[in-house]
């Protein structure tokens, strides 16, 4: 996720430069008294990149002493496995939602964005020991509530810049059919983006780039699910699991 913080401030940028461009000239504007409603409504759809943060503890699971009959002594112990695991992919999916959004003065507005995300996470074992591998497609389909602050610069033409803040609770439908490790259903984001509302002659298009950042360790450890100990190694092995999210999203009002 580090390389969306290197282009942030380019994008900024970008948007501060292009905006000032049309600072020079007036254009008849359209859809003129739009922001002057109490309510805003909409939808939005859009593309998102799941991350998947794995911290692995080095747990190494032992073979079961054995007694050997002529010495008496006890033998064996070796260690046969110790499994790393890594988020080894991008994750992409989409994202679909209706919009709310209601103006508090000329410049902020509270957002209530419902929807739901589809995706997976990809990851990636390996066994130290042996060099055994395994695979697990974390396949979700969260309902999600963010709700934000929006900061909109003065509409100039018809274009007006903004930011915006706030947090997200998703719940994750298919949580409980993760089998290697299992994430818990409800997680919990906060956001920060920038975005421009573009004035249409009939509507409002509005592209935004937000970034999520989970919040704890989602990780499910009490498996009650698993029955086979050696299934149950590779959540003993992981310490702990955090989230984030890009959002590339297109809102029409």
């Amino acid at each position: 996720m580090h390389r969306f913080f290197r282009i942030f401030p380019i994008l900024l940028f970008g948007l501060t430069v292009g905006f000032s461009g049309y600072a020079q000239k007036r254009k008849i504007q359209n859809k003129p008294f739009i922001d002057t409603r109490r309510w805003h409504y909409g939808f939005n759809i859009g593309l998102h990149d799941q991350g998947f943060k794995v911290i692995n503890n080095g747990y190494i699971q032992y073979a079961p002493s054995t007694m050997d009959p002529e010495t008496g002594l006890m033998a064996g112990g070796e260690p046969t496995a110790q499994w790393m695991a890594e988020n080894d992919r991008q994750n992409f999916g989409f994202s679909v939602g209706v919009l709310g959004s209601l103006k508090i003065n000329n410049y902020f507005d509270l957002r209530i964005n419902p929807g739901m995300n589809f995706g997976s996470k990809h990851i990636q074992y390996i066994n130290l020991v042996n060099g055994d591998r395994e695979s697990q497609d974390m396949k979700s389909t969260y309902i999600a509530l963010p709700v934000d602050l929006k900061f909109g610069a003065k509409r100039f033409n018809n274009y007006r810049p903004y930011m915006l803040a706030g947090a997200s609770a998703q719940f994750d439908l298919t949580a409980t059919k993760h089998s290697l490790l299992r994430a818990k259903p409800f997680q919990t984001y906060l956001e920060v983006g920038l975005g421009c509302d573009i004035y249409m002659p009939f509507f409002k298009l509005i592209p935004e780039l937000k970034f999520c950042f989970g919040l704890g360790n989602i990780l499910q450890k009490n498996r009650k699910d698993i029955t086979d100990p050696n299934q149950f190694i590779y959540t003993q092995s992981v310490d702990r699991a955090t989230v984030n999210m890009v959002q590339l999203n297109l809102y029409f009002e």
